[in-house]
């Protein structure tokens, strides 16, 4: 199903067949201070390699169907020979319908990334087997996006993704780095995959598909519907806010899609402006300064 509608939404298609993420990968290495730069381009590498040609799901792929994403990746420290610290930061977009434009679906900055490589080492993950944390963390957050991705193309399409993010947490509950445990933060990895297969949190990822499948990607043929459609998957989130008004996805959500929620409300009649800005400046307090355009356009 997701292959006949991103099939769709490019218009055409091409005889190679490819795997299913096209994931840029940059290694930065502000804080280190050492001549020899090398380890830290193989790693770039490796993790690229890593992601774009490993087989995530059983899905076929056109090259052109490979879903954009992004990892960022800030080595801070070098603890040792083979062991570094820093952050890694994740992003996905999706093509919208008849529209070069691509919308941010999701993006987050893990704060607690370790990890031990060494030089041309190849990553490599064992799905029925435990995992160093390198490739843990790295195919954690490949089944996120595709999680993401596929629910954004049909209805919680992304279920068993996020269900596996949520087996990789699981397995991990012994490793010795941090980002996997419940007690460690209130934004990691733990209660990424957590929020994300939990009940309450329906209503964000029936919103991927509704916003995007049924709003954005609709905009040019009916604009009315779709617009109804995007206000009415945001008001669902008041559902979400009362069970959990400070939840670490919703705010995951709002980072990435508040610039663009202004944009697309620029179209909407003045009384759904008015309703939309209360509503985002309730569920989503942090951003009300930003949500003030959309009264002004």
């Amino acid at each position: 199903m997701r292959s006949l509608i991103i099939l769709t939404i490019l218009l055409y298609s091409v005889k190679a067949m490819g795997q299913e993420l096209n994931c840029s990968v940059s290694v930065l290495t502000p804080q280190i201070q050492s001549s020899d730069k090398r380890i830290y381009n193989t790693l770039q590498q490796s993790i690229a390699e890593f992601m774009n040609n490993t087989s995530w799901t059983d899905d076929k792929f056109e090259n052109l169907e490979r879903i954009q994403c992004a990892m960022q990746i800030t080595i801070d420290e070098r603890v040792s020979n083979d062991e570094f610290k820093g952050s890694i930061q994740v992003q996905l977009s999706r093509p919208v319908y008849k529209s070069t434009y691509d919308s941010p679906i999701f993006t987050f900055k893990d704060n607690d990334f370790s990890f031990r490589y060494l030089e041309y080492q190849n990553i490599e993950f064992n799905q029925s087997g435990s995992n160093p944390n390198l490739p843990s963390v790295l195919a954690f957050y490949a089944y996120i996006i595709l999680g993401i991705d596929y629910d954004s193309f049909s209805l919680l399409g992304g279920d068993m993704y996020l269900k596996r993010a949520q087996m990789i947490v699981a397995n991990m509950q012994t490793a010795p780095e941090r980002g996997w445990k419940q007690f460690e933060s209130s934004r990691n990895r733990y209660w990424l995959a957590d929020n994300l297969n939990d009940p309450i949190f329906r209503p964000v990822r029936e919103l991927y598909y509704n916003y995007h499948r049924k709003g954005l990607d609709m905009l040019v043929d009916k604009r009315n519907e779709a617009l109804t459609n995007i206000t009415e998957s945001l008001e669902q989130l008041q559902k979400v806010h009362r069970e959990k008004p400070t939840s670490f996805l919703m705010q995951t959500l709002f980072d990435a899609k508040a610039d663009e929620i202004i944009n697309v409300l620029s179209g909407a009649q003045p009384e759904a402006k008015k309703r939309m800005y209360n509503l985002l400046t309730q569920i989503n307090p942090s951003n009300t300064l930003k949500y003030e355009a959309i009264l002004k356009n």
